[in-house]
């Protein structure tokens, strides 16, 4: 196939271009085309090639990511046969998610001993796949249960490739508590190192993980300050061990959430190596680069509309990709659900396969390298983050800024301005705020019954921990005779606790604001307005299918809408349409032939509300004189209006929309 491509478009410059933006800007700054992203980070309009920008350091070249899925079903069974069916399926590794977890989001692998765990990876060859043990403050004890299990069945340990993540960090932010000082977990985290290195198994053991912050509403720069304070936290508590600098590295791995801001999520992949490196190399020690294990967002995903969250997470998965993750796991679409089904999980599982099988992503080492934006956005995002890093330092380091509520005070900041995008729709989620579907299908969901195992045995006096792995070696002994996790939680001594006086703020999804609203409408009678359209088809069809969208993202539908020869006739169809909300729909230049008329003319039929769609201030007053409550337009508050019109609707009691 040839390409005629015009010699003009080939011999265009950058100055030829800048003329004509300032031809169509007739006089305006260029800067009205530089974009912010939520950092405040610019996005400009057009970036030259980075030519000399070399490939950043991540996976092997050539090598495939891990494809990783979730097992997180509550029922040991039932998690087993969902557990074997991925791996048959192709995925080649598994997040080992109990209940536990800062992540397991009301469910998770609930097995507490060593005959629970056997069920659970009854037919699994634990030698020839990646474990990350997303445990919470039960990991080392799944971890010395794993190697229990690895020793039953004949495999050397030192043939794992097992990522613990222990994560004091997560479970203080995830609960507001820690039962004991953090030099006493240093403590335990040398003695869970001696141990496993004394079976010969090698990997990560702590995770400094984004996810925590991303869930509670951080933006990407924060997201990343936050995971490299809690890397650099556990490269101290490690420190204290008197391990080798090489070693020391290898024991910290990192977690990020991918969501569907595509460069922002390359950018921040490549950005959060940077930063590790810049960290090794201000403490002295090699550069070595860490695990990077990247999970699809689960703050994007949406109830309505289920089926849009394959499009972001296909978006996030390429993303995670291609910033250089070393592992990815996909959320099934139905997550926000519940737990998802076979199919859920095969299409989660298939696009990762698609990426690495078909459009074969992985065969380029950073092939974002040398792209203007994304290295723009990279290093934008080092310096921010770099910066932000430094401030948490200088207040004593994440922990004690935990403490004195300035993360939290960053993070309610963060939210508080995503909330207002998303509520005058300049952040549109689609399916929800734009584009919504009144037709939902029901999903197909697992049921979430748990098994509940106790020995009841106790694990009796436990040792202190030390540099041999004395408390891990005890606790294994343990394990071994029977006893559960619950027995050895329950024999540790606490002491020293540290609890945060202001808590995190609670994992939120982007779209629960307007879940809340579709719920009160599915709960009620199908609330409906009616579209009074005026003038001519050409002059309200545009308009009219935009409010129709925007009603319909609070669960109210649209009647009407069609074109009338006559104000009579316009009113005799709203008395027939059994409404008693109306919202006039045309042209500016039709409202101000005839908008106050029919605004009269439908109060006078009997109109409880009118809206208005669209905002001819010239006419403000008048119009609102002659009826109209209230006037619906692209950059209005969508959530407040919603919410008053539910009450107005009968939907909703006053009380409950202020809640």
């Amino acid at each position: 196939m040839t390409l005629n491509i015009p010699q003009s478009f080939l011999d265009g410059t950058q100055d030829a271009w800048h003329a004509g933006v300032d031809k169509a800007l007739k006089g305006a700054s260029r800067d009205r085309l530089t974009g912010k992203t939520e950092d405040g980070l610019a996005i400009s309009p057009l970036y030259d090639r980075r030519a000399d920008a070399m490939p950043r350091s991540a996976r092997r070249p050539g090598a495939p990511w891990r494809v990783m899925c979730r097992v997180d079903h509550p029922d040991l069974d039932t998690a087993n046969a969902l557990l074997l069916e991925e791996l048959e399926g192709g995925a080649d590794g598994f997040d080992l998610v109990l209940d536990s977890s800062a992540y397991a989001r009301g469910y998770g692998v609930t097995g507490e001993d060593v005959a629970g765990f056997s069920r659970l990876l009854d037919g699994v060859l634990l030698d020839l796949v990646q474990i990350r043990i997303d445990g919470g403050y039960e990991s080392s004890s799944v971890l010395a249960m794993l190697l229990i299990l690895a020793e039953q069945r004949g495999i050397d340990p030192a043939s794992l490739n097992i990522i613990s993540c222990s994560d004091y960090i997560s479970k203080l932010g995830h609960t507001d508590l820690l039962r004991n000082s953090v030099p006493y977990l240093a403590r335990r985290i040398i003695d869970l190192a001696g141990f496993v290195r004394g079976k010969g198994l090698k990997g990560p053991l702590l995770c400094a993980d984004g996810r925590l912050w991303h869930d509670r509403g951080a933006t990407p720069v924060q997201e990343l300050a936050f995971a490299l304070s809690s890397g650099l936290q556990y490269l101290r508590d490690v420190d204290t061990g008197g391990f080798s600098l090489e070693d020391m590295t290898g024991y910290i791995s990192f977690a990020l959430a991918a969501d569907a801001d595509q460069v922002s999520t390359i950018a921040k992949a490549r950005a959060l190596r940077r930063l590790w490196a810049s960290v090794l190399s201000q403490c002295g020690m090699p550069a070595t680069g860490a695990h990077l294990h990247m999970e699809t967002s689960w703050r994007m995903m949406t109830r309505p509309d289920p089926h849009v969250n394959m499009l972001r997470s296909t978006v996030a998965c390429f993303a995670a990709g291609i910033g250089g993750a070393d592992s990815i796991s996909v959320l099934p679409f139905s997550s926000a659900h519940g737990l998802p089904d076979a199919f859920a999980r095969r299409v989660a599982r298939n696009t990762q396969t698609i990426l690495l099988e078909e459009c074969n992503l992985h065969k380029v080492a950073d092939p974002a390298a040398g792209s203007g934006a994304i290295e723009a956005r990279t290093d934008a995002m080092v310096s921010a983050a770099w910066d932000l890093f430094q401030q948490i330092e200088a207040e004593g380091g994440i922990v004690q800024s935990l403490i004195q509520g300035k993360v939290q005070a960053r993070l309610q900041e963060s939210r508080k301005a995503r909330y207002e995008r998303i509520a005058t729709r300049r952040q549109e989620i689609t399916g929800v705020s734009a584009f919504p579907s009144l037709s939902e299908t029901t999903l197909r969901l697992l049921d979430g019954a748990a098994d509940t195992v106790s020995s009841g045995m106790g694990a009796g006096e436990l040792p202190e921990p030390g540099p041999g792995g004395d408390l891990m070696s005890a606790i294994s002994d343990r394990l071994k005779a029977g006893a559960s996790i619950a027995d050895i939680v329950l024999s540790r001594r606490w002491r020293d606790m540290i609890t945060l006086e202001t808590p995190l703020p609670r994992p939120e999804r982007l779209s629960e604001p307007f879940e809340v609203l579709r719920d009160r409408a599915d709960a009620s009678c199908a609330p409906s307005i009616f579209l009074a359209c005026l003038g001519p088809l050409s002059q309200f069809t545009a308009r009219a299918t935009w409010t129709a969208n925007a009603f319909a993202a609070g669960g109210i539908s649209s009647t009407g809408g069609a074109e009338v020869k006559s104000l009579e006739a316009l009113v005799e169809a709203f008395k027939a349409s059994g409404c008693t909300v109306a919202c006039l729909v045309s042209s500016d230049t039709i409202y101000a032939e005839q908008a106050e008329d029919a605004a009269k003319a439908l109060k006078q039929a009997g109109a409880d509300a009118l809206y208005l769609a669209g905002r001819p201030k010239d006419q403000e007053a008048a119009l609102t004189a002659a009826g109209i409550d209230r006037m619906i337009y692209a950059g209005c508050n969508l959530l407040e209006l919603l919410s008053e019109a539910q009450i107005r609707l009968g939907v909703a009691s006053g009380q409950e929309a202020l809640a």
